[in-house]
């Protein structure tokens, strides 16, 4: 079977997000499963700067106002073929994938991710002139969505699947770029790509894909909900009614494994705990935390809106007050940054507060914390919960999305439904309560750490997908479990 995996992000080259790290670890999973998966990604600056070997394999032409580009192939060390969409005007410049070095989204994003949409469709129709052609297109996020359009535009019939990593973020741009992005007018409607008078890039990965997945059960089915479904909550109703929308857990690089991880100054396994609280001791030292026999509650997040860190704030008084403290490390909006660095500077003995992203420093705090606090308004998937699991470090999160798929309350951490100040403090008094009696910590700390969250199970789905979307068997040994009629039977079941 083959694949091609389109996306924005690869953690090898250029991360922005979660979304980096699922393109580095489900085309890996996959490939030990034998299924011939490459990555088609933009050529950044900073992946061609990471990339020692690149050969260029064709030359792809524009159409309408999107500039022709070269495609090369590179490998990363392991193998993995990455092919990469080489158009310096689009892609040379300073900053992360989707923005300039000050934070604001590139205005030409329309055109940057219309041409990868367009690679890929060229790639998977068999019309990009290579000795290469996949069974399957699977395309993520907004970046990846008019990918299936162009396809269908083209009338090629290569099946597609389009994965949802956070519905919020949709690629919108004015009706006014239709001609320049080339789609036809026919296709500026309700049963198309138009969104409120707009051009919605993951509206037209939506309609158009064959197959909708989200990175998680409970997510899937929150997206068809007004309250989460951010506007397209109607078009995903109507996906999962057809049987064509799944939710398939992330999974978690098999690099995090305290007793291993090199990040670590101190190893550490389930039935001997002292390196943990070596840890510990030395994340207080370096965030000038006062030493303390009390609880360690870790935060490594982005710093935006969704994660509410101000939820955080509000009960951080009473966590410090009952004897807690918070290790926080983040990058993300401006104003969410300032409020965090004004808590931390009136508890300067009990809040530490790094700004930006240091991956020895993220798995360093994780690896250090006896609770991990991640009452997100809404989450996807979300990684940092499962890699807390792994370390020990028991998360105390908001039931949604899939933290509720991943964490067992009350065994391997503790959910809350009340999303306030009150709800999350309620947890973190429970969580006090089991760091109070060490017996119930250890067993809830093993049962953490015992869990698996590796990629295998994932891969495992989404080649049975694959493989119901070409028409092809998958040996019943190693087909996955089928979750993905659970969406549609409950909405019936509702109905």
């Amino acid at each position: 079977m083959k694949v091609l995996f389109a996306t924005s992000e690869l953690a090898d080259y250029a991360k922005a997000g979660g979304l980096g790290e699922v393109s580095a670890g489900l085309p890996r999973a996959l490939q030990r499963r034998g299924v011939d998966v490459r990555v088609l990604l933009p050529a950044y600056s900073e992946v061609i700067a990471k990339v020692s070997d690149i050969v260029v394999v064709t030359h792809l032409s524009g159409r309408a106002g999107i500039q022709p580009c070269s495609i090369c192939e590179a490998r990363t060390i392991d193998g993995l073929v990455v092919y990469l969409v080489l158009e310096p005007s689009l892609y040379q410049r300073a900053g992360s994938p989707y923005a300039g070095p000050e934070g604001r989204d590139w205005p030409d994003n329309d055109l940057r991710f219309a041409r990868l949409s367009l690679a890929a469709a060229e790639i998977a129709a068999g019309r990009a002139g290579m000795n290469w052609q996949p069974d399957v297109l699977h395309v993520n996020d907004w970046p990846g969505g008019l990918a299936p359009a162009y396809l269908r535009w083209q009338g090629a019939r290569v099946p597609t699947v389009l994965t949802i990593h956070n519905i919020a973020y949709q690629g919108l741009c004015d009706r006014e770029r239709v001609g320049t992005l080339g789609i036809p007018e026919s296709a500026f409607h309700i049963n198309g790509v138009e969104f409120h008078d707009r051009v919605s890039f993951l509206k037209a990965g939506l309609f158009y894909a064959d197959h909708v997945s989200t990175v998680s059960p409970t997510y899937a089915r929150e997206i068809t909900t007004e309250a989460l479904g951010a506007g397209l909550h109607g078009l995903t109703r109507d996906i999962a009614a057809e049987g064509r929308l799944s939710g398939i857990v992330n999974g978690i690089d098999e690099s995090w494994d305290p007793s291993r991880d090199p990040h670590l100054p101190h190893h550490f396994e389930a039935d001997d705990l002292s390196g943990k609280q070596a840890n510990a001791d030395v994340v207080r030292t370096g965030l000038c935390l006062r030493h303390s026999d009390g609880p360690l509650f870790g935060v490594v997040s982005r710093l935006v809106h969704q994660k509410g860190l101000d939820i955080i704030a509000d009960t951080a008084r009473d966590i410090v007050r009952e004897g807690g403290q918070i290790a926080m490390l983040g990058l993300g909006d401006p104003d969410t940054e300032h409020m965090l660095s004004r808590l931390a500077r009136s508890h300067r003995d009990d809040i530490g507060l790094l700004i930006g992203y240091n991956e020895p420093m993220a798995r360093r705090i994780v690896a250090a914390s006896d609770f991990c606090l991640m009452p997100s308004r809404f989450e996807p998937c979300g990684l940092t919960q499962m890699q807390a699991q792994r370390y020990g470090a028991l998360p105390i999160a908001h039931r949604t999305g899939g933290l509720a798929d991943t964490i067992e309350d009350g065994e391997t951490g503790f959910l809350f439904s009340d999303l306030s100040g009150e709800g999350l403090l309620g947890a973190c008094r429970r969580a006090f309560g089991v760091f109070d009696d060490a017996d119930v910590l250890a067993e809830m700390r093993q049962a953490a750490m015992a869990r698996s969250f590796h990629w295998s199970a994932a891969a495992a789905e989404y080649e049975l997908l694959y493989s119901q979307l070409i028409g092809r068997r998958v040996p019943q040994a190693t087909a996955a479990p089928a979750r993905r009629t659970a969406v549609a039977a409950e909405l019936q079941a509702a109905a």
